[in-house]
């Protein structure tokens, strides 16, 4: 058996599925709908670049004055 073994990328969905049309990111995941679509077929390095910038991106949302 390999030492490395890599580790697959799971979605970031969390079921919570409607596009804000404001900014065009889904409510839940902040994904766009072309990420969405693109999810299984991106590699797992894309993914988790993917992850990185969506992080950023819910932060960039997040009104924290409410």
């Amino acid at each position: 058996m390999s030492e490395y073994t890599q580790v697959r990328v799971e979605s970031p969905c969390i079921g919570i599925c409607a596009i804000d049309e404001s900014n065009g990111f889904c409510l839940g995941c902040y994904r766009t709908v072309d990420e969405i679509k693109a999810w299984f077929d991106m590699s797992q390095d894309e993914k988790k670049d993917l992850l990185t910038q969506l992080d950023e991106r819910q932060l960039s949302q997040t009104n924290f004055d409410a």
